[in-house]
């Protein structure tokens, strides 16, 4: 599950409590659509297969109950807006590095390898649009690092 502010009332509250009854059903199925992404590093571009997390429904779902994730393949959360962003790792098995991405497609910060099931906060360094999770430990094995860009169609498209 994701930490961020739902707005008060029963719509907001009825999303969560679905998504806490039906995510461990879903468990392995994808719950957006998929797109291709590029991160240009210094050692060249890497190019990941993301599922995009755009409605209060995916983003709360992300990538809980999980268990498995190919090295090629990620989450991209867009919030529309930039804000200060922090996630937590509540029902999530599969250690992430979250990648904190300016509306630009700018790498502003890496939240690395982020404990399975925990519920301390993984915050961003600063405003940003989008969060991009991957697989534990890729961001150093790539050579991702902030200042690094993302590119593709989920992120230059998107209004």
């Amino acid at each position: 599950m994701r930490f961020f502010k739902f707005r008060k009332g029963a719509a907001a509250a009825a999303v969560l409590a679905a998504a806490l009854l039906l995510a461990p059903a879903l468990g392995q199925q994808a719950v957006g659509p998929r797109e291709q992404l590029l991160i240009a590093t210094e050692r060249g571009e890497k190019e990941f297969a993301v599922e995009i997390a755009d409605d209060a429904w995916e983003t709360t779902i992300g990538l809980m109950f999980r268990r498995e994730m190919a090295d090629d393949e990620g989450m991209l959360f867009d919030f529309g807006v930039e804000e200060r962003r922090s996630f937590w790792m509540r029902n999530t098995y599969i250690p992430l590095d979250m990648l904190f991405i300016r509306a630009d497609g700018t790498i502003d910060s890496i939240g690395k390898r982020a404990t399975p099931l925990s519920e301390k906060s993984v915050p961003s360094k600063g405003p940003v649009r989008f969060v991009l999770e991957i697989n534990g430990g890729l961001s150093d094995r790539l050579g991702i690092k902030p200042g690094d860009t993302v590119s593709g169609p989920a992120i230059e498209g998107r209004p």
